[in-house]
């Protein structure tokens, strides 16, 4: 991989505070129109022709730093068009959008986190996709799941990311493996040996719970058949057989010693990974720059999909980042003509060679460095079978509850059919919002 282009790095969004919590709550009641909740089918087509008018953008994290010069090839196609782009803090971000949205006081594109768009979605906040405006075939399956609430489309993947397993090659061969697990036995079997035959403290590192630890846990879950809601999103279905037995699972590395249940402090896995204390960790594409800054040479480690049940590759988590237009847009038009625009494959492939953004088209994977380098095209095989969690208003409450009966099971303060009851009965209580 040439290592001057790496993939941006961007951490998980986590749950939202508890005043995000109540915004999300009182979005429908508050300057939206009396008939609120998530429009039925998709929105009408664009016009023909070239986009015109003012086109306000709010773009955050590196997306946002960047993006106001990368517009430059579509102002001069779109010589009648004016893209302003803000760039937002991600921490901010979520606040932004609801105020803007009960306020009426919005810009005309803004940038998703995809954990979001069923809330701001069901709020009424943003337009259904306009029909034709894009084929949703072209995309990453998982992606375009988040886009989708009730069986409507609310915006468009811009970006995608999702995990796959990191081992230290070296001490791989050390313990006896020149290939990697491809199943659950063999990498319980894989963690086992690199600590018994190779000298980690341990074989693999796995969050023992809080934020965002679903995320870690959920490909066991979705790789083992379980789901989190039923098909149309109206009832948490946490509660399974498939879901407790991948919780046993998780929960067994805890048990034997093969991961530990400390909470890590920032620096502490790559600086782990690079000393040997940990032999192997799930984590996404930003971590090809962090371990290497650790002092992990190339040819020290590798990425490999994750091990499915029986075999590989598992079901992984997408990520990322959706593009949607609020519905007090003054200018929807433009605005979707923009989204359009950043949707196409040759766009796709500039904006990653601009800031390492993973594209959600395929096609975009085509050609160029994301085709020719054989690292990246690990975290492309594993975005074939990679899922996003439902886009429901409520996940990110329910997540929260997740995260914390994995720590409860993890820690031995619950079995996991009581952790998994104890989910089902906090979700159902939550409600789907749909």
């Amino acid at each position: 991989m040439n290592r001057s282009r790496k993939p941006a790095i961007r951490r998980p969004l986590v749950a939202m505070t508890t005043a995000a919590l109540a915004l999300t709550m009182t979005l429908g009641a508050c300057g939206r129109d009396e008939g609120g909740g998530a429009a039925e089918g998709q929105g009408e087509a664009i016009s023909e022709g070239k986009a015109s008018g003012s086109i306000e953008v709010w773009a955050m994290g590196t997306e946002g730093d960047v993006l106001g010069d990368f517009v430059s090839d579509f102002s001069d196609a779109n010589p009648d068009a004016d893209v302003k782009v803000t760039a937002i803090p991600w921490e901010a971000a979520h606040d932004k959008i609801a105020n803007a949205i009960a306020s009426g006081e919005t810009p005309d594109v803004t940038l998703v986190g995809t954990t979001w768009m069923g809330e701001f979605a069901e709020s009424g906040g943003i337009d259904p996709t306009p029909e034709g405006l894009v084929d949703e075939a072209d995309f990453f399956e998982g992606a375009w799941d988040s886009t989708e609430v009730g069986g409507t489309s609310y915006g468009v993947p811009w970006y995608v990311e999702t995990r796959v397993l990191y081992y230290r090659t070296d001490l791989a061969e050390k313990a006896g493996w020149d290939e990697p697990p491809a199943s659950w036995d063999e990498l319980k079997q894989f963690a086992t040996d690199l600590q018994d035959k190779a000298g980690v403290e341990y074989g693999i590192s796995l969050p023992a719970g809080g934020g965002g630890s679903w995320q870690t846990f959920m490909p066991f879950a979705w790789s083992n058949g379980a789901s989190l809601t039923n098909e149309d999103g109206t009832e948490y279905t946490i509660d399974s057989p498939e879901m407790t037995e991948a919780l046993e699972y998780y929960k067994s590395f805890f048990d034997d010693g093969q991961s530990s249940t400390a909470l890590l402090d920032a620096g502490e896995l790559e600086s782990g990974f690079a000393d040997g204390t940990f032999g192997s960790f799930i984590s996404g594409p930003w971590h090809t720059g962090l371990v290497e800054d650790a002092g992990v040479k190339e040819d020290q480690y590798a990425v490999v999909p994750l091990p499915g049940k029986d075999s590989a590759p598992g079901t992984s988590f997408t990520g990322g980042g959706d593009l949607a237009v609020f519905s007090d847009s003054d200018n929807k038009d433009g605005a979707w003509k923009f989204v359009q625009w950043l949707s196409e494959p040759e766009t796709q492939q500039a904006f990653y060679d601009e800031v390492g953004d993973l594209p959600a088209v395929k096609s975009a994977w085509d050609t160029g460095e994301l085709a020719d380098d054989p690292q990246l095209q690990i975290f492309g095989q594993q975005l074939e079978s990679a899922l996003a969690p439902p886009a429901v208003p409520t996940w990110e409450e329910v997540a929260a509850a997740v995260d914390s009966e994995i720590e409860k099971a993890t820690k031995g303060d619950s079995d996991p059919a009581d952790a998994v009851s104890a989910m089902q009965k906090q979700a159902a209580s939550i409600g789907t919002g749909l």
